[in-house]
């Protein structure tokens, strides 16, 4: 069963980082969705694809990543490129473009997802300034088959957030 850990908008952070990544070792992939305030080649980045956020700085790093995991084809972006915080039209057409059956970002600092068409959109939220909600927050995203995929929120402690729980199914890649 393919998991996918996702984070977002950590801001300096780096035991925190470091623990859910510990915490989690057994996913296929981790996503982070910018604004960790780190180097490009911190440590605490060591194993995640990583799209450049409105705080960071690093030239190495790419405003955008597509990554495959499973039988599943991610879009990673940050979202300030994209105006997620009044609609995702733009990051549906790159997902779209790119044939992306998930859509990972940040920059609103608000956990939550959504399926639009056939398109899920995943923001973890902000694992260091939340908005929205008091609990800093990141996701982890597993399926056994495409018609039964799982997201669930996780609290940066590690404690099961299950109001923020979503299950659905998506289609398979052209």
């Amino acid at each position: 069963m393919p998991k996918v850990l996702i984070i977002s908008d950590s801001h300096g952070l780096t035991e925190e980082v470091v623990e859910i990544k510990q915490r989690h070792e057994n996913v296929d992939a981790m996503i982070h969705c910018g604004d960790s305030e780190l180097p490009y080649n911190s440590a605490e980045l060591e194993g995640f694809y990583y799209a450049k956020g409105n705080c960071d700085f690093e030239p190495e790093m790419e405003n955008e990543q597509v990554v495959e995991v499973g039988d599943l084809t991610f879009l990673v972006a940050h979202g300030h490129l994209f105006q997620v915080k009044s609609t995702l039209m733009p990051l549906s057409y790159k997902a779209e473009e790119v044939g992306a059956q998930v859509a990972c970002f940040g920059h609103s600092h608000i956990a939550g997802a959504e399926k639009v068409k056939d398109t899920l959109f995943i923001n973890p939220g902000s694992a260091r300034l939340p908005r929205d909600r008091d609990e800093p927050t990141y996701a982890i995203l597993e399926w056994e088959t495409l018609a039964q995929v799982q997201l669930q929120f996780y609290h940066v402690n590690g404690e099961l957030i299950e109001d923020l729980k979503l299950e659905t199914s998506l289609a398979a890649k052209d």
